[in-house]
């Protein structure tokens, strides 16, 4: 018995063969997103910093390791951004990280930009240098399936790999994907993320809840 094909069901049989066929040649394609001051309104970061000091004062113990870490690297130039940033997130030890990562996402979930919320894919990427253990909450509360962040220690504060900062962003992208993966957008805040913005298709830098489209010769 012949197989017919109704008009509408090949129309839709095409254009799945096309997909394919395009997925193939150019790889997998989706949105790419970076999070802080992105989708973000501030740096997660640097708000759960304050919110664990004002809730552990203890805190203030490492202050001496950090303006050290911080005068070494921002100053002198010695050293690398993960070892600056290990010697920051010793704070987690006057911490119970994992409830107080809970209750901070509980107040500041709301900070997700609108222009996000409403356009958000289920196949999204968040890649973003801030850890991965203070990403998850969110991304988990927002539905986002796909986070790629920096591996730190939540009791230690110490690094498993680099810091997932601008051509590592692209390496630890690869890792995850293939190195045929290629976005159909990609948002970012900072010009350092050049490295990516070059494998979407439309690129946009991201000020406060402003989209302009990315300006290549800004690469920093």
């Amino acid at each position: 018995m012949a197989f017919e094909i109704k008009a509408d069901n090949a129309t839709t049989y095409l254009l799945l063969l096309v997909q394919a066929f395009i997925k193939i040649i150019y790889g997998e394609a989706m949105n790419i997103y970076d999070f802080d001051n992105t989708i973000f309104k501030g740096d997660s970061t640097a708000k759960f910093y304050i919110y664990c000091l004002k809730k552990h004062p203890k805190i203030i113990c490492t202050f001496p390791t950090l303006i050290k870490a911080f005068v070494s690297f921002y100053i002198l130039k010695k050293g690398t951004k993960t070892q600056f940033k290990e010697k920051m997130y010793t704070f987690l030890k006057y911490c119970n990280t994992e409830k107080d990562v809970e209750d901070f996402w509980k107040i500041h979930i709301n900070n997700i930009k609108d222009w996000y919320k409403s356009q958000q894919k289920d196949d999204d990427v968040i890649i973003s240098a801030s850890p991965m253990f203070l990403l998850e909450t969110p991304c988990k509360m927002l539905g986002i399936n796909c986070l790629i962040a920096s591996r730190v220690d939540l009791h230690t504060g110490r690094y498993t790999g680099e810091n997932c900062h601008g051509e590592e962003k692209v390496r630890r992208l690869f890792e995850e994907y293939g190195q045929g993966i290629r976005a159909d957008n990609f948002y970012s805040d900072s010009y350092s993320d050049t490295p990516l913005a070059k494998l979407a298709h439309n690129s946009f830098i991201v000020k406060g809840n402003s989209l302009q489209p990315w300006d290549f010769s800004q690469e920093k």
